[in-house]
Order: structure tokens, then sequence, then C-alpha cells
């Protein structure tokens, strides 16, 4: 099975609604490694690796989010995994 890399940037109502923690839980969940984090002009910056489908299916959510989110926009970026993440985290800071 081909490793798949996605870069996503989520626009919206995406931050004091938990989008950080609910990325963090469904990553783990679907075994994606990677990690997220909040941009200072209020969007979620987020990259995620693993198994093509399971990547696939991370960046899909990412288009909802969690209850209480409000997705307008979701800027994705696909490439090969570079193998970087063993497990998913939150970064804080920009």
């Amino acid at each position: 099975m081909q490793d798949l890399r996605a870069q996503v940037v989520v626009h919206g109502l995406v931050q004091g609604v938990c989008f950080r923690a609910g990325t963090k839980e469904e990553a783990q969940r679907l075994g994606v490694g990677g990690w997220v984090r909040n941009l200072p002009d209020g969007t979620v910056e987020a990259v995620f690796e693993g198994e093509k489908k399971k990547v696939e299916e991370i960046a899909a959510w990412c288009h909802k989010g969690p209850p209480g989110a409000r997705v307008t926009k979701v800027d994705l970026a696909w490439s090969a995994s570079k193998g970087e993440f063993k497990k998913f985290e939150i970064r804080y800071g920009w």
C-alpha cells in the first residue's frame, strides 16, 4: 500500500471549537501521523502522513471537522510521504 502526505489549511470557524483536539482524535483512530496547529489568521494547518486511504479519509474529515466547526474552505496539497511522523501531535505557537 502506498503512503501519502497531505498538507491542509482549514478556513472558517475552526478555532475555539476543538478542531485541533478533534483532528488528533481522528488521526489516532485512523493510525495517521503528523501534526495540527492554529495559525494567527484564524485558520488551522495540519500535515498528515500514512496509508493513502487513511490520509484521504482524514483529509475529507477536515472539510466538516468536529461539531461546532463551520468550515468554509480547505486548501489541500498532496505529496509522497516523507516518513517523518510515527505519531500525531498538537503543536502550539506558529
